[in-house]
């Protein structure tokens, strides 16, 4: 069997090979309990290395647990063939539902497939699959309408620009972003798109992209990083490079760590996301299901543009 990797750490459970005997799967496929009134419940994410998705877990897992059942969280590590493996164990085990956040929106076509023969709900969280239909929902940000905030908030602080996009092509919630930030943009003939680079979507992959673009641009004065973490490593080289307050950063996630460089000033604005509820809301439609209620296919969960003037209310909020 392909190798898993259970993130203990975030998901708050214990490795599988650590559990008592008594939890082992039996047979029965979608909706079979793990031990008595409990059902064995998965979760694939495309990596666990951002607050990000530690939180749509947890929003997860709280209804998860709520009913009496057991998550168990996957790291794909940014691995599209891992996470087929770890999906493909979660199948054999026969987890009673899968909740997929992709690393890659095409090659996960697979996977879904295996899952709906065997009967197996799957919800896409946040990042959207092409093949959404074989899934049981999609719930997820409205990555076009965050994509559509950062772009008017960069309009409002920086023009004439030369804009850079750090992107992740392979995942469609940055495809979605990436649209709407350049749907806005097209609006305002002094603003110009110079350049659209893979950023891989982390702080060490847009990094060394980021400080490429500054040599390659050098009167590039705004980036367009996809989330969070990425923003952070373009930030990272515009400090190296002494042009941090040279080239305006706007992106898309509203972690922690975004807000904290936004009121640093070293961000102008993150068009925030709502992970723990994504994660609620996606939980919720698999009980639905499980209930035999109709789920809808495609729920969009609302996105927040957070600034200095507004950092520390958003903070705050519940």
């Amino acid at each position: 069997m392909a190798g898993w990797m259970l993130v203990a750490v975030w998901a708050g459970c214990t490795p599988w090979s650590e559990q008592p005997a008594s939890h082992e799967v039996q047979p029965g496929g979608s909706g079979k309990p793990v031990k008595a009134g409990q059902r064995l419940v998965a979760v694939s994410f495309q990596t666990m290395n951002n607050p990000f998705f530690v939180d749509l877990n947890e929003g997860i897992k709280r209804v998860v647990e709520a009913h009496g059942d057991r998550l168990v969280t996957l790291d794909a590590q940014w691995n599209p063939l891992k996470q087929r493996n770890d999906i493909a164990d979660m199948l054999a085990m026969d987890a009673a539902a899968l909740f997929i956040n992709p690393v890659d929106w095409e090659g996960i076509r697979g996977s879904l497939l295996k899952a709906k023969q065997k009967g197996v709900p799957c919800v896409i969280v946040d990042a959207p699959a092409r093949d959404a239909e074989l899934a049981l929902c999609t719930v997820a940000s409205d990555n076009v309408e965050a994509g559509r905030l950062a772009a008017e908030a960069l309009a409002k602080v920086r023009r004439p620009a030369k804009i850079a996009i750090l992107h992740r092509s392979v995942n469609k919630a940055c495809i979605d972003r990436v649209a709407g930030f350049t749907e806005v943009i097209k609006k305002y003939p002094d603003m110009q798109i110079v350049a659209i680079q893979e950023g891989e979507g982390t702080i060490e992959g847009a990094r060394p992209v980021m400080r490429d673009l500054l040599g390659r641009f050098p009167d590039l004065n705004a980036v367009f990083p996809i989330n969070d973490p990425s923003a952070l490593g373009a930030i990272s080289a515009l400090e190296s490079a002494g042009k941090l307050g040279q080239v305006t950063v706007v992106t898309v996630d509203g972690s922690a760590e975004g807000v904290a460089a936004i009121k640093a000033g070293k961000l102008h604005s993150s068009s925030a996301q709502f992970p723990k509820e994504i994660g609620r809301i996606a939980a919720e439609q698999v009980y639905a299901h499980f209930e035999g209620k109709p789920v809808p296919k495609d729920i969009k969960v609302r996105v927040e543009l957070v600034t200095r003037e507004n950092a520390d209310a958003f903070l705050k909020a519940p």
